[in-house]
């Protein structure tokens, strides 16, 4: 069979010229174009979920206990005992010097000496915990070896005058058998009395 289109010979069985491709039918001039390859479909893009956050470590947040703070009140009770019983030492050598010298032993002399001493102790007692408790370190000695600190209701260093309030507040939290240090345990935020009053917080520090 001749091709139609370029004249060359072809096998009768062929359907298509071997030269130019064209169709030795009658009726079909070109072979059919191939079909263009079909690629298949993009992959959908993965989504991927970020995992959670994990909570930040280092956050002061849990409230003191009742034991931690008992324990913290029992060693300042010692580091302030050792330094009242020198001052009463002190007041009483010079008292017993000064009638001594002057030959004066008056019981009035001697009251007026006590006082004094309740004085300064109070007073001492006063500032160490205030100048500690405002200080960067917002804690007393006792309280930085029970790993506990004082803040406000922010977390935030206290000044100078509410440590001053909260400190003199202990009286009232002291009055009726010590209900105000009693019922720590049992409010919201595991506040005393003398807490309230101050707006503050005892936390204790959380290892980072």
């Amino acid at each position: 069979m001749f091709c139609p289109q370029c004249g060359s010979q072809n096998d009768d069985a062929h359907a298509f010229c071997r030269q130019c491709g064209a169709s030795l039918r009658r009726g079909e001039t070109t072979a059919p174009a191939p079909a263009p390859p079909v690629s298949p479909p993009p992959p959908a893009p993965t989504v991927s979920t970020p995992p959670p956050a994990a909570p930040a470590a280092g956050q002061a947040t849990r409230y003191a206990n009742f034991g931690l703070r008992l324990l913290a009140v029992i060693l300042d009770a010692i580091v302030t005992g050792i330094a009242g019983v020198l001052l009463g030492a002190m007041l009483g050598l010079m008292a017993g010097l000064g009638g001594a010298m002057t030959g004066v032993h008056d019981a009035a002399v001697f009251g007026a000496m006590n006082l004094l001493g309740f004085l300064s102790g109070t007073a001492a007692g006063w500032l160490y915990e205030a100048l500690m408790v405002s200080s960067s370190y917002q804690a007393t000695l006792g309280k930085m070896a029970v790993g506990i600190v004082v803040t406000d209701m922010q977390g935030r260093r206290i000044s100078f005058l509410r440590a001053t309030g909260r400190y003199f507040g202990k009286f009232v939290s002291s009055m009726l058998m010590m209900i105000g240090y009693l019922i720590q345990p049992f409010t919201e935020k595991r506040q005393a009395l003398h807490d309230m009053m101050a707006g503050c917080l005892v936390l204790r520090k959380v290892p980072r």
